[in-house]
């Protein structure tokens, strides 16, 4: 019988992919969706790689009641949540939006998969849950401490809550995400922020079509070998396919709490993240050195190895191939976006 899988923000950018990669696996999934930082094309997209378009509610999950009517109307087997804001920098000048919607949204969903009698959730989280670790690469072991930004803050508390949640019945799986980037390689759908975007890849391509003047590099005065800061970046496809292995881990794990890093092990600056995009496109970009931006931590990449042996999943797309097919993304959206 086909599970079904209750997506939230599943027409942003990972959420899109892992839907995808969720009808691939043999699931049906249910998307909803409240269209802050996305748009109800990207249902299009979807249909046409995956033959399939999923049902999709325009629904923000703050609305419990209305997320419970789903979950019964659809008998909804387990969820994956993603609804949530997720720029570091925009959470040092907004906190209150971050707590409310990521902290808020998390309680409400929890509560009506209680009231609802669902126990299965597999939750978007993130590498900022470690700050700036003293030891590196970060394995799951690796202690909180202080997040760096009201962001990373509210996914370090969401964490907490599901571990003490996990104690009454809830089983749930936590996927420290590092950092996403690339687009289907169809190029159907990608990551789409509206307005200014807020991470280096969508920036980085935006410039190289001309849509912005000039790339700003926040900091060269890192202690890193080339002064700017590193990240651990994965391709979304592979981050994506991360989700259906958790979906299948929860029906056979007793634990009621697992944590897994989900990166590629490998930590790369920015400007080599930039130079790599040059060489896959031949594209010169114009960027310029500026200042640090607050709420940004110095170095970060993942010790990836519990999630390649107990969920058997590994990363299979290197720098250029997630360049290539961002910048194939970039090349088919409308410059009226």
């Amino acid at each position: 019988m086909t599970k079904t899988i209750a997506v939230t923000g599943g027409l942003g950018f990972i959420g899109s992919h892992t839907v995808v990669e969720l009808i691939e696996a043999g699931y049906s999934p249910v998307i909803i969706d409240n269209l802050s930082n996305s748009t109800l094309s990207v249902l299009d997209g979807i249909e046409k790689i995956s033959g399939i378009r999923p049902t999709c509610y325009t629904l923000n999950v703050l609305e419990t009641s209305e997320l419970e009517a789903i979950f019964n109307t659809h008998q909804v087997d387990a969820v994956i949540h993603f609804a949530a804001f997720k720029a570091v920098g925009e959470s040092v000048l907004k906190p209150l939006d971050y707590y409310h919607n990521n902290v808020g949204g998390l309680i409400s969903l929890l509560n009506a998969m209680k009231n609802t009698g669902r126990n299965q959730l597999v939750f978007s989280s993130s590498c900022t849950v470690y700050g700036q670790p003293q030891t590196l690469p970060v394995t799951e072991n690796s202690p909180f401490s202080k997040a760096e930004s009201p962001y990373g803050q509210t996914k370090k508390i969401g964490e907490e809550m599901l571990m003490d949640i996990s104690k009454t019945g809830m089983k749930t799986i936590s996927l420290r995400y590092f950092n996403p980037v690339g687009a289907h390689p169809s190029a159907l759908i990608g990551e789409l922020p509206l307005g200014i975007p807020n991470n280096l890849v969508p920036f980085i391509t935006q410039t190289a079509a001309g849509w912005r003047k000039q790339l700003t590099v926040f900091g060269n005065d890192y202690q890193t070998h080339d002064g700017t800061c590193i990240r651990d970046y994965i391709h979304v496809v592979d981050l994506a396919k991360a989700h259906v292995k958790a979906i299948e881990y929860l029906s056979k794990t007793e634990a009621m709490f697992t944590a897994f890093n989900i990166g590629t092990g490998q930590g790369l600056t920015v400007l080599e993240v930039i130079k790599a995009f040059e060489e896959t496109t031949q594209i010169q970009l114009n960027y310029q050195i500026g200042l640090r931006r607050k709420g940004d931590i110095e170095k970060v990449w993942a010790d990836s190895s519990k999630a390649n042996a107990e969920l058997g999943w590994e990363a299979k797309f290197d720098l250029h191939q997630m360049m290539r097919d961002a910048w194939k993304w970039q090349g088919q959206l409308p410059i009226t976006i």
